[in-house]
């Protein structure tokens, strides 16, 4: 995989899945725009590690449920380096509770920041994709939003919303040379997981086939790929890295 003539937007990338993703985009050679929200040190750290790769790259604080905040993030990235070709919607966020005590603050929340923002940075990143008839457009959906999840009816619907928002983007967007795939992961070992009980850890492994929770890492690659040249054939395609769970 040689990414090197190519940039890259990915969104809620200061940690986790998201760093992992920017720093395997550079290492394959894509000049990489680092993005979360909140303080600046963490997003620009991740930058920082990018360019001692000798890869290029820009820190860009933004929230990513804001339209305007969107167009700051496309424009500034515009500015600085001509164009888009690569964008994964990554940034995301949990309000677990069981459906009859989630408040209406904590689904709209969740479906502003795991779901409008794909379609926001989407919509976005398409005005200069369609016109140099070239793009790869990835996002990070879950497997919860394949087999559900108690406790999470927010979070599933967003992610099941990414996938079906992929798959007609996908269609829409095909006859201009751009993909449009998902990723979808299960268990993976970030701060989250790293936070649940050891006991409920080793419940969540039985249901996983490989026995094992994946690694940002696991993720990064399957984006590297389907950003590649190597995946040019591929599109509207959900592609899950859960280790079988999604198979049990």
């Amino acid at each position: 995989m040689n990414l090197s003539t190519k940039v890259a937007i990915v969104t809620g990338s200061s940690r986790g899945i998201g760093r992992a993703i920017a720093l395997k985009l550079a290492e394959v050679g894509a000049t990489v725009v680092v993005n979360d929200i909140g303080k600046a040190e963490p997003v620009e750290s991740v930058a920082e590690e990018i360019r001692a790769m000798n890869r290029q790259s820009l820190a860009v604080l933004a929230d990513v449920s804001s339209p305007s905040d969107v167009t700051k993030l496309v424009e500034t990235t515009i500015s600085r380096y001509g164009k888009v070709d690569i964008l994964v919607n990554n940034a995301g966020i949990t309000r677990d509770q069981l459906i009859m005590r989630m408040s209406d603050q904590e689904w709209d929340e969740v479906l502003n920041v795991d779901l409008k923002s794909v379609f926001l940075c989407t919509r976005a990143a398409l005005r200069t994709m369609v016109k140099q008839r070239w793009g790869r457009i990835i996002s990070i959906a879950s497997v919860v939003g394949i087999v559900g999840n108690p406790g999470q009816a927010n979070y599933a619907s967003a992610k099941a919303g990414i996938i079906g928002f992929t798959r007609t983007i996908a269609k829409e967007v095909a006859s201009r040379g751009i993909t449009v795939n998902a990723i979808a992961p299960g268990f993976i070992d970030t701060d989250m997981t790293r936070r649940l009980r050891e006991e409920w850890k080793q419940q969540l492994k039985k249901q996983i086939p490989l026995g094992y929770f994946g690694s940002p890492r696991d993720v990064a690659e399957a984006v590297a790929f389907l950003a590649s040249e190597e995946a040019r054939y591929i599109t509207g395609q959900v592609l899950n890295v859960d280790g079988g769970m999604a198979t049990s």
